[in-house]
C-alpha cells in the first residue's frame, strides 16, 4: 500500500488478513457513523463494494454511498482483539473515498479475499479509499 508506506510489517499483515474493517464517516447530519465493511487492498487503495446482501431500500442509493460522495473524507479501521490483551492492536487508515464504478482488479481481490464474492460478483459500486494518513497501536510494540 503506498499510502502505507510507514506501516510496520505487524500492521500491513493485519491490514491484509482481517475479514472486516470499520469504516468511520460522517451523515447528512453531520453526526459520525461507524460501519463495518469488507475491503481489499489494491495497490496503494483500499476497496470495498456496494453488494447484494438485503438493503432496508432495495434500488436506492446507499446511505453511506450518499454521505460519501457529499464528504469524501473517512478512516477505516482494522483491528484485533484477544483476551491476552498482550495481542491488541490496530490500525487507522484516514483519507478520501472516491465512489466509482467497479473494475476487474479490485473484483479480484474481492473475490479472493471473500468466497460470498466469488459466488456472486458484487455490482457495485465501489468505495476507493485512497489513504493519507496511517496510524496504528499494538500492545507488543
Amino acid at each position: 500500500m503506498d499510502g502505507c508506506r510507514t506501516l510496520p510489517d505487524w500492521a500491513r499483515a493485519l491490514v491484509a488478513e482481517s475479514g472486516v474493517a470499520r469504516l468511520g464517516l460522517t451523515d447528512d447530519d453531520g453526526r459520525p457513523r461507524v460501519l463495518p465493511v469488507t475491503y481489499a487492498v489494491v495497490g496503494s487503495r483500499v476497496v470495498s463494494a456496494v453488494d447484494d446482501k438485503p438493503k432496508r431500500r432495495p434500488g436506492a442509493e446507499l446511505a453511506r454511498v450518499r454521505w460519501l460522495r457529499e464528504r469524501p473524507r473517512a478512516a477505516l479501521t482494522v483491528d484485533r482483539y484477544d483476551d491476552d490483551w498482550s495481542r491488541l492492536a490496530w490500525v487507522q487508515l484516514l483519507g478520501r473515498v472516491a465512489v466509482t464504478d467497479v473494475d476487474d482488479a479490485s473484483l479480484a481481490a474481492l473475490a479472493a479475499k471473500y468466497s460470498p464474492y466469488r459466488e456472486r460478483t458484487p455490482r457495485g459500486p465501489l468505495l476507493v479509499l485512497h489513504v493519507e494518513r496511517a496510524l496504528w497501536w499494538s500492545a507488543h510494540a
